[in-house]
């Protein structure tokens, strides 16, 4: 299966009520989400299944995704991407969708670059990596019920998924 993973968009800095959870993204946020989206389609990616952390931001990044892709497929709330929720507990959770070829996931850091280096090395702090706000990383897992074993196959910042769109 390919893992993408990607971090939500720029967001206010506190919620409409002051919880964490009801951030939503900024103007800003939504062009760049926008950009990054058109870039992976420009770059034939292609999903089965878009699987979003139950916040705001990750909610709102994950429908312009969707929105990008014509609605196919349809974004589908998966808390165990929720900010705060362990690595190890992430990979559990995603073991019944491991049937399919390419599932997007969104969420936020830095649950998700553990989630990386968990996937690449076994261990969530295994490996330096600080995804960036609409931020993609492509992962080749052979076993989600393994320990590290996953391959990567690339980084992407915002930026350069932006410069993609256009290309």
């Amino acid at each position: 299966m390919i893992l993408y993973v990607l971090r939500h968009g720029i967001a206010e800095d506190s919620g409409p009520d002051g919880d964490d959870a009801s951030r939503r993204l900024t103007p800003r946020g939504r062009k760049r989400v926008y950009a990054a989206a058109n870039g992976m389609r420009a770059m034939g990616l292609r999903f089965d299944l878009i699987l979003t952390s139950p916040f705001a931001r990750a909610a709102e990044t994950a429908a312009i995704l969707g929105e990008v892709y014509g609605g196919d497929p349809v974004p589908r709330g998966f808390p165990p991407l929720a900010q705060g929720i362990a690595p190890v507990e992430t990979v559990r959770a995603l073991r019944p969708f491991a049937r399919h070829a390419a599932i997007v996931i969104v969420g936020h850091e830095p649950g998700l670059s553990g989630l990386v280096a968990f996937l690449l090395t076994g261990s969530p702090e295994g490996l330096q990596l600080t995804l960036r706000k609409s931020g993609l990383v492509a992962l080749d897992v052979h076993d989600l019920g393994r320990r590290a074993g996953a391959t990567l196959h690339w980084v992407l910042t915002p930026r350069q998924l932006r410069a993609l769109r256009k290309a």
